[in-house]
Protein backbone atom coordinates (compact mmCIF):
# COMPACT_ATOMS: atom_id res chain seq x y z
CA UNK A 1 0.00 0.00 0.00
CA UNK A 2 2.17 2.80 -1.27
CA UNK A 3 0.59 6.25 -1.20
CA UNK A 4 3.78 8.28 -0.85
CA UNK A 5 3.61 9.69 -4.38
CA UNK A 6 2.42 9.05 -7.91
CA UNK A 7 6.12 8.89 -8.79
CA UNK A 8 6.54 5.51 -7.11
CA UNK A 9 4.72 3.59 -9.84
CA UNK A 10 6.13 2.79 -13.27
CA UNK A 11 5.03 3.58 -16.81
CA UNK A 12 2.04 2.42 -18.81
CA UNK A 13 2.54 -0.55 -21.17
CA UNK A 14 1.69 1.68 -24.14
CA UNK A 15 4.45 4.14 -23.32
CA UNK A 16 6.97 1.35 -22.77
CA UNK A 17 5.91 -0.06 -26.12
CA UNK A 18 6.41 3.33 -27.76
CA UNK A 19 9.96 3.40 -26.42
CA UNK A 20 10.70 0.00 -27.89
CA UNK A 21 9.43 1.14 -31.29
CA UNK A 22 11.51 4.33 -31.07
CA UNK A 23 14.67 2.26 -30.57
CA UNK A 24 14.51 0.83 -34.09
CA UNK A 25 16.56 2.28 -36.92
CA UNK A 26 18.65 5.43 -37.24
CA UNK A 27 17.09 8.91 -37.13
CA UNK A 28 18.41 12.47 -36.80
CA UNK A 29 19.41 13.57 -33.32
CA UNK A 30 18.79 16.60 -31.07
CA UNK A 31 15.09 16.86 -31.84
CA UNK A 32 15.22 16.73 -35.63
CA UNK A 33 13.61 13.28 -35.63
CA UNK A 34 10.13 12.37 -36.93
CA UNK A 35 8.77 11.57 -33.45
CA UNK A 36 9.58 15.02 -32.10
CA UNK A 37 7.95 16.56 -35.17
CA UNK A 38 4.92 14.33 -34.57
CA UNK A 39 4.81 15.55 -30.99
CA UNK A 40 4.71 19.18 -32.16
CA UNK A 41 1.71 18.37 -34.31
CA UNK A 42 0.00 16.47 -31.50
CA UNK A 43 0.45 19.33 -29.04
CA UNK A 44 -0.85 21.80 -31.62
CA UNK A 45 -4.01 19.72 -31.96
CA UNK A 46 -4.39 19.22 -28.20
CA UNK A 47 -4.08 22.94 -27.46
CA UNK A 48 -5.93 24.12 -30.57
CA UNK A 49 -3.19 26.48 -31.75
CA UNK A 50 0.41 26.57 -32.88
CA UNK A 51 2.67 26.13 -29.87
CA UNK A 52 6.40 25.88 -29.27
CA UNK A 53 7.10 22.51 -27.61
CA UNK A 54 10.38 21.50 -25.95
CA UNK A 55 10.68 18.00 -24.41
CA UNK A 56 12.82 17.68 -21.26
CA UNK A 57 13.40 14.90 -18.76
CA UNK A 58 12.39 16.44 -15.41
CA UNK A 59 9.78 18.79 -14.03
CA UNK A 60 12.47 20.84 -12.33
CA UNK A 61 14.17 21.41 -15.68
CA UNK A 62 10.84 22.35 -17.25
CA UNK A 63 10.01 24.89 -14.54
CA UNK A 64 13.48 26.39 -14.24
CA UNK A 65 14.07 26.68 -17.98
CA UNK A 66 10.61 28.12 -18.65
CA UNK A 67 10.94 30.72 -15.91
CA UNK A 68 14.49 31.66 -16.87
CA UNK A 69 13.19 32.38 -20.37
CA UNK A 70 10.34 34.54 -19.06
CA UNK A 71 12.23 36.33 -16.30
CA UNK A 72 15.53 38.27 -16.44
CA UNK A 73 18.22 37.79 -13.82
CA UNK A 74 17.21 41.02 -12.09
CA UNK A 75 13.56 39.99 -12.11
CA UNK A 76 11.11 38.56 -9.58
CA UNK A 77 8.71 35.62 -9.84
CA UNK A 78 5.56 35.51 -7.71
CA UNK A 79 4.54 32.05 -6.52
CA UNK A 80 2.83 30.26 -3.64
CA UNK A 81 4.93 29.62 -0.54
CA UNK A 82 4.38 25.86 -0.94
CA UNK A 83 5.03 25.81 -4.69
CA UNK A 84 7.45 23.18 -5.95
CA UNK A 85 9.70 25.92 -7.37
CA UNK A 86 9.95 27.49 -3.90
CA UNK A 87 10.27 24.38 -1.75
CA UNK A 88 11.39 21.33 -3.72
CA UNK A 89 13.74 22.39 -6.51
CA UNK A 90 16.88 23.23 -4.54
CA UNK A 91 17.07 26.78 -5.89
CA UNK A 92 16.95 25.68 -9.55
CA UNK A 93 14.76 28.59 -10.71
CA UNK A 94 17.10 31.08 -9.04
CA UNK A 95 20.12 29.27 -10.50
CA UNK A 96 18.77 29.06 -14.06
CA UNK A 97 17.64 32.70 -14.02
CA UNK A 98 21.05 33.71 -12.64
CA UNK A 99 19.58 35.22 -9.51
CA UNK A 100 15.95 36.19 -10.04
CA UNK A 101 13.99 36.57 -6.79
CA UNK A 102 11.14 34.24 -5.81
CA UNK A 103 8.35 36.11 -4.05
CA UNK A 104 6.60 33.35 -2.09
CA UNK A 105 3.07 34.16 -0.87
CA UNK A 106 0.74 32.35 1.46
CA UNK A 107 -2.66 31.33 0.15
CA UNK A 108 -5.47 29.11 1.37
CA UNK A 109 -5.40 25.51 0.13
CA UNK A 110 -2.17 26.06 -1.82
CA UNK A 111 -3.54 28.67 -4.22
CA UNK A 112 -2.59 32.26 -4.98
CA UNK A 113 -5.21 35.00 -5.05
CA UNK A 114 -5.26 38.20 -7.12
CA UNK A 115 -5.47 40.25 -3.92
CA UNK A 116 -2.34 38.68 -2.46
CA UNK A 117 -0.45 39.16 -5.71
CA UNK A 118 -1.47 42.81 -5.97
CA UNK A 119 -0.39 43.41 -2.37
CA UNK A 120 3.01 41.82 -3.01
CA UNK A 121 3.60 43.81 -6.18
CA UNK A 122 3.13 47.07 -4.29
CA UNK A 123 6.47 46.44 -2.57
CA UNK A 124 8.33 46.73 -5.89
CA UNK A 125 8.89 50.05 -7.61
CA UNK A 126 8.89 49.73 -11.38
CA UNK A 127 12.00 51.12 -12.99
CA UNK A 128 13.82 51.69 -9.70
CA UNK A 129 17.28 50.16 -9.85
CA UNK A 130 17.24 49.22 -6.15
CA UNK A 131 14.30 46.84 -6.64
CA UNK A 132 13.97 43.51 -8.39
CA UNK A 133 11.56 43.93 -11.28
CA UNK A 134 8.57 41.54 -11.20
CA UNK A 135 8.44 39.61 -14.46
CA UNK A 136 6.31 36.50 -13.94
CA UNK A 137 3.68 34.76 -11.86
CA UNK A 138 3.82 30.97 -11.45
CA UNK A 139 0.80 28.91 -10.41
CA UNK A 140 0.68 25.16 -9.83
CA UNK A 141 -2.15 23.15 -11.40
CA UNK A 142 -3.06 20.96 -9.53
CA UNK A 143 -1.61 22.69 -6.47
CA UNK A 144 0.80 21.20 -3.96
CA UNK A 145 -2.20 20.52 -1.71
CA UNK A 146 -4.17 18.70 -4.39
CA UNK A 147 -6.55 21.57 -5.08
CA UNK A 148 -7.36 22.90 -8.54
CA UNK A 149 -7.60 26.48 -9.77
CA UNK A 150 -10.94 27.10 -11.47
CA UNK A 151 -11.05 28.77 -14.84
CA UNK A 152 -12.30 31.97 -13.22
CA UNK A 153 -9.41 31.95 -10.73
CA UNK A 154 -6.83 31.50 -13.48
CA UNK A 155 -8.43 34.24 -15.55
CA UNK A 156 -8.38 36.67 -12.62
CA UNK A 157 -4.70 36.00 -11.93
CA UNK A 158 -3.94 36.38 -15.65
CA UNK A 159 -5.67 39.76 -15.59
CA UNK A 160 -3.36 40.89 -12.78
CA UNK A 161 -0.36 39.62 -14.73
CA UNK A 162 -1.41 41.48 -17.86
CA UNK A 163 -2.13 44.69 -15.95
CA UNK A 164 1.42 44.67 -14.58
CA UNK A 165 3.14 43.46 -17.75
CA UNK A 166 3.99 40.04 -16.27
CA UNK A 167 4.03 36.59 -17.86
CA UNK A 168 1.91 33.79 -16.40
CA UNK A 169 3.55 30.37 -16.02
CA UNK A 170 1.71 27.19 -15.03
CA UNK A 171 3.52 24.32 -13.34
CA UNK A 172 1.49 21.41 -14.68
CA UNK A 173 3.24 18.47 -13.07
CA UNK A 174 -0.27 17.11 -12.45
CA UNK A 175 -1.86 18.96 -15.37
CA UNK A 176 -3.99 16.02 -16.49
CA UNK A 177 -5.38 15.44 -13.00
CA UNK A 178 -6.50 19.06 -12.83
CA UNK A 179 -7.91 18.94 -16.35
CA UNK A 180 -10.16 15.93 -15.80
CA UNK A 181 -11.37 17.43 -12.52
CA UNK A 182 -12.51 20.58 -14.31
CA UNK A 183 -13.80 18.65 -17.32
CA UNK A 184 -12.56 21.19 -19.85
CA UNK A 185 -10.33 21.16 -22.93
CA UNK A 186 -6.61 21.91 -22.43
CA UNK A 187 -6.93 25.24 -24.26
CA UNK A 188 -9.68 26.28 -21.86
CA UNK A 189 -7.40 25.81 -18.86
CA UNK A 190 -4.37 27.56 -20.35
CA UNK A 191 -3.89 30.11 -23.13
CA UNK A 192 -7.56 30.99 -23.53
CA UNK A 193 -7.42 32.18 -19.91
CA UNK A 194 -4.11 34.04 -20.29
CA UNK A 195 -1.45 31.42 -19.48
CA UNK A 196 1.75 32.17 -21.41
CA UNK A 197 3.88 29.10 -20.66
CA UNK A 198 3.21 25.62 -19.32
CA UNK A 199 5.39 22.96 -17.74
CA UNK A 200 3.50 19.97 -19.10
CA UNK A 201 3.97 16.97 -16.84
CA UNK A 202 3.63 13.32 -17.85
CA UNK A 203 5.99 11.44 -15.52
CA UNK A 204 3.56 11.34 -12.58
CA UNK A 205 0.77 10.10 -14.82
CA UNK A 206 2.21 7.14 -16.69
CA UNK A 207 5.38 8.21 -18.47
CA UNK A 208 8.85 6.94 -17.63
CA UNK A 209 10.60 10.33 -17.67
CA UNK A 210 8.95 12.90 -19.90
CA UNK A 211 7.96 16.53 -19.45
CA UNK A 212 7.65 19.40 -21.90
CA UNK A 213 7.87 23.16 -21.85
CA UNK A 214 5.12 24.73 -23.95
CA UNK A 215 4.99 28.38 -25.01
CA UNK A 216 1.60 29.41 -26.35
CA UNK A 217 3.14 32.31 -28.22
CA UNK A 218 6.29 30.95 -29.91
CA UNK A 219 7.78 34.46 -29.68
CA UNK A 220 7.99 33.98 -25.90
CA UNK A 221 10.40 31.07 -26.36
CA UNK A 222 13.13 33.55 -27.37
CA UNK A 223 16.45 32.01 -26.30
CA UNK A 224 14.98 28.87 -24.71
CA UNK A 225 16.83 26.52 -27.03
CA UNK A 226 20.19 28.01 -26.07
CA UNK A 227 19.34 27.85 -22.37
CA UNK A 228 18.33 24.21 -22.70
CA UNK A 229 21.57 23.34 -24.46
CA UNK A 230 23.80 25.29 -22.07
CA UNK A 231 22.20 23.62 -19.05
CA UNK A 232 22.70 20.10 -20.40
CA UNK A 233 19.04 19.40 -21.14
CA UNK A 234 19.20 19.08 -24.92
CA UNK A 235 19.09 15.32 -25.42
CA UNK A 236 20.86 13.83 -28.41
CA UNK A 237 18.32 10.98 -28.51
CA UNK A 238 15.32 13.21 -27.92
CA UNK A 239 13.10 10.78 -29.78
CA UNK A 240 12.87 8.68 -26.62
CA UNK A 241 11.27 11.56 -24.69
CA UNK A 242 9.06 12.51 -27.61
CA UNK A 243 7.96 8.89 -28.03
CA UNK A 244 6.71 8.85 -24.47
CA UNK A 245 4.76 12.07 -24.90
CA UNK A 246 3.27 10.96 -28.21
CA UNK A 247 2.21 7.66 -26.63
CA UNK A 248 0.87 9.55 -23.64
CA UNK A 249 -1.42 11.71 -25.76
CA UNK A 250 -2.58 9.05 -28.23
CA UNK A 251 -6.14 7.79 -27.73
CA UNK A 252 -6.47 10.16 -24.75
CA UNK A 253 -4.47 7.78 -22.56
CA UNK A 254 -3.29 10.68 -20.43
CA UNK A 255 -6.87 11.57 -19.54
CA UNK A 256 -7.77 7.95 -18.79
CA UNK A 257 -4.84 7.48 -16.39
CA UNK A 258 -5.57 10.78 -14.63
CA UNK A 259 -9.25 9.91 -14.35
CA UNK A 260 -8.40 6.64 -12.65
CA UNK A 261 -5.97 8.27 -10.21
CA UNK A 262 -8.52 10.94 -9.30
CA UNK A 263 -11.25 8.34 -8.92
CA UNK A 264 -9.17 6.31 -6.49
CA UNK A 265 -8.53 9.44 -4.44
CA UNK A 266 -12.27 10.07 -4.22
CA UNK A 267 -12.85 6.50 -3.03
CA UNK A 268 -10.15 6.90 -0.43
CA UNK A 269 -11.45 10.20 0.91
CA UNK A 270 -15.00 8.86 1.07
CA UNK A 271 -13.78 5.91 3.12
CA UNK A 272 -11.75 8.14 5.43
CA UNK A 273 -15.00 9.76 6.55
CA UNK A 274 -15.64 6.59 8.57
CA UNK A 275 -12.18 6.52 10.20
CA UNK A 276 -12.29 7.74 13.82
CA UNK A 277 -10.34 10.97 14.27
CA UNK A 278 -9.66 11.51 10.56
CA UNK A 279 -10.09 15.06 9.28
CA UNK A 280 -9.54 16.17 5.68
CA UNK A 281 -7.39 19.33 5.58
CA UNK A 282 -7.92 20.51 1.98
CA UNK A 283 -10.54 19.92 -0.71
CA UNK A 284 -9.70 16.76 -2.64
CA UNK A 285 -9.87 17.78 -6.30
CA UNK A 286 -7.10 15.77 -7.96
CA UNK A 287 -5.19 12.71 -6.73
CA UNK A 288 -3.71 13.97 -3.44
CA UNK A 289 -5.33 13.80 -0.01
CA UNK A 290 -4.15 15.72 3.03
CA UNK A 291 -5.68 14.23 6.13
CA UNK A 292 -5.10 14.58 9.87
CA UNK A 293 -4.88 11.08 11.35
CA UNK A 294 -4.48 9.95 14.97
CA UNK A 295 -0.91 8.88 15.63
CA UNK A 296 -2.17 5.49 16.85
CA UNK A 297 -3.91 4.96 13.52
CA UNK A 298 -0.76 5.95 11.64
CA UNK A 299 1.32 3.49 13.64
CA UNK A 300 -1.16 0.70 12.96
CA UNK A 301 -1.19 1.44 9.22
CA UNK A 302 2.58 1.49 8.94
CA UNK A 303 2.95 -1.67 10.97
CA UNK A 304 0.83 -3.42 8.34
CA UNK A 305 2.72 -2.08 5.35
CA UNK A 306 1.11 1.26 4.42
CA UNK A 307 3.48 3.94 3.13
CA UNK A 308 2.70 7.68 3.05
CA UNK A 309 4.24 10.99 4.09
CA UNK A 310 3.89 12.86 7.34
CA UNK A 311 3.42 16.44 6.13
CA UNK A 312 3.80 18.17 9.49
CA UNK A 313 5.03 17.10 12.92
CA UNK A 314 2.58 15.44 15.30
CA UNK A 315 0.43 17.80 17.34
CA UNK A 316 -2.02 16.82 20.08
CA UNK A 317 -1.84 13.17 19.10
CA UNK A 318 -2.58 13.72 15.40
CA UNK A 319 -0.40 14.21 12.33
CA UNK A 320 -1.15 15.82 8.99
CA UNK A 321 -0.38 13.19 6.35
CA UNK A 322 -0.37 13.12 2.56
CA UNK A 323 -1.78 10.25 0.53
CA UNK A 324 -1.34 10.22 -3.26
CA UNK A 325 -3.07 7.82 -5.63
CA UNK A 326 -1.68 6.80 -9.02
CA UNK A 327 -2.97 5.47 -12.31
CA UNK A 328 -1.42 2.16 -11.21
CA UNK A 329 -2.49 2.03 -7.56
CA UNK A 330 -4.13 -1.39 -7.08
CA UNK A 331 -7.85 -1.18 -6.35
CA UNK A 332 -7.44 -3.53 -3.42
CA UNK A 333 -5.00 -1.19 -1.69
CA UNK A 334 -7.76 1.37 -1.11
CA UNK A 335 -10.00 -1.00 0.83
CA UNK A 336 -7.10 -2.62 2.65
CA UNK A 337 -5.84 0.78 3.82
CA UNK A 338 -9.32 1.81 4.97
CA UNK A 339 -9.95 -1.48 6.77
CA UNK A 340 -6.74 -1.06 8.77
CA UNK A 341 -7.43 2.62 9.45
CA UNK A 342 -10.92 1.87 10.76
CA UNK A 343 -9.35 -0.58 13.21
Amino acid sequence: MNFTSDNVYGATPEILGALTEAAAGAVPSYGDDPLTEKLRGAMTRVFERDVAVYPVVTGTAANALALSTLCPQHGAIVCHAEAHIAVDECGAPEFFTHGAKLVALEGEHGKLTPRAIEAALKHFQKGVVHHSQPAAISITQASEFGTVYTGAEISEIAAVAKAHGLKLHMDGARFANALVHLGVAPAEMTWKLGVDALSFGATKNGALCAEAVIFFDPADSRDFEYRRKKSGHLLSKMRFISAQLVGYLEDDRWLATATRANGLAKRLVQGLAAVPGAEIAHPVEANAIFVHLPDKTIARLRAQGARFYDWKPSENGRTLTRLVTSFATPDGDIEKFLDIARG
